[in-house]
């Protein structure tokens, strides 16, 4: 029997003493990432299944990549086994790489990664749930396939569902992962067996049992007239009760509190434009934007369904970056960007943490 990671574990690594937070520049400008799920397609309303391994939507990533190349941003794509081991994808986003249009990181869908030795079902698809032996070869034959596909061994690492574990941090550590983006913050994956990260900030921070990995989370916070009770109101209303009630949904329309990931799946620019707003206010300088690589074919995901849907996706991106520039007074950057930053910090020396070579 396969225990479910426990409440909290990861966050705890995150924060003092197991911790070292990790500084900014003082004069540092709102930094933007974009991290994209690259993996195999699957209907989501289904059960995993080892069997989907079709990555055909990996052809359609030149549509964003118009987009980011008009903003200056460079992606990372953290991809899963069925994208690094499926040549036709290698191609397209190796072709990114070598024009030094994007970067490639490690997502990890244990369903579909080798060895398949355990049982498949939704508590295993957290990848922290495993036991500690099967998560680190799995990670480690999916970083090889990698390495091999792309002559460059990655060093950025997203979990699969966000499923982070206590085991993650040493594994991480030992296959010599300098960067996880795994952690959504004011977000509990308990009901199904997942992490629970709702004690979770937007803060980077050092983690491992060397402090050798930077958590970059990505960028999930409150917005509204009470967004500082949010991590202990939130909880509350979005229980059985609160949901029945309807609860949440309420709150946000009133303008009172709304939680709010950044991402042009299942949120609309507005609202990504709030949730940037209220973190800038709040010190944030870090924002990851992500969404998934199939959405960018009509019908592969539950946030684009047509071909007028995908139009409007790809505006929502194109008016967010222009936001970010224009009004925030912000810049693309990337992991290791933002890595070669908070290693630069006479903080992050005075604690033990190694200096860029």
């Amino acid at each position: 029997m396969i225990s479910t990671i426990e409440s909290g574990a990861f966050v705890e690594a995150l924060t003092p003493p197991r911790g070292q937070p990790a500084s900014l520049p003082e004069d540092c400008p709102p930094l933007l990432l974009v991290v994209i799920d690259t993996e195999e397609e699957f209907d989501w309303s289904q059960p995993h299944a080892s069997e989907n391994t079709a990555v055909s939507a990996i052809a359609a990533q030149g549509l964003a990549q118009e987009i980011f190349a008009r903003h200056g941003i460079v992606p990372t794509y953290v991809i899963d086994y069925p994208v690094a081991a499926t040549p036709s994808a290698v191609a397209v986003l190796k072709a990114f790489a070598d024009r030094g249009e994007c970067r490639i990181g490690t997502h990890l869908h244990p369903w579909v990664s080798p060895p398949h030795t355990e049982r498949v079902n939704a508590v295993n698809s957290y990848p922290g749930n495993l036991p500690p032996a099967l998560e680190r070869e799995k990670l480690a034959v999916l970083t090889a396939q990698i390495a091999e596909a792309f002559g460059t061994r990655p060093v950025v690492y997203k979990a699969g569902r966000y499923g982070v574990g206590p085991a993650t941090p040493g594994i991480l550590e030992d296959l010599g992962y300098q960067i996880d983006v795994s952690v959504v913050p004011r977000t509990s994956f308990t009901g199904d067996g997942g992490p629970d990260f709702s004690a979770a900030g937007f803060s980077p921070a050092w983690f491992g049992p060397s402090r050798g990995v930077l958590e970059i989370p990505l960028s999930c916070g409150f917005y509204g007239a009470l967004r500082a009770r949010g991590p202990t109101l939130f909880p509350r209303v979005s229980g059985a009760a609160g949901m029945r009630l309807r609860l949440p949904g309420i709150l946000a329309r009133s303008g009172l509190l709304e939680r709010i990931r950044l991402t042009p799946e299942g949120c609309d620019l507005a609202a990504n434009i709030r949730l940037t707003r209220s973190l800038y206010q709040q010190g944030c300088r870090v924002f990851s934007y992500t969404y998934h690589s199939p959405s960018l074919v009509p019908g592969m995901t539950p946030y684009v369904s047509s071909a007028a849907e995908l139009k409007a996706f790809l505006e929502s991106m194109d008016r967010y970056f222009a936001f970010f520039r224009e009004e925030l007074g912000g810049r693309p950057s990337d992991p290791l960007e933002v890595l070669a930053l908070v290693r630069s910090q006479p903080q992050t020396r005075a604690a033990g943490v190694p200096a860029p070579a």
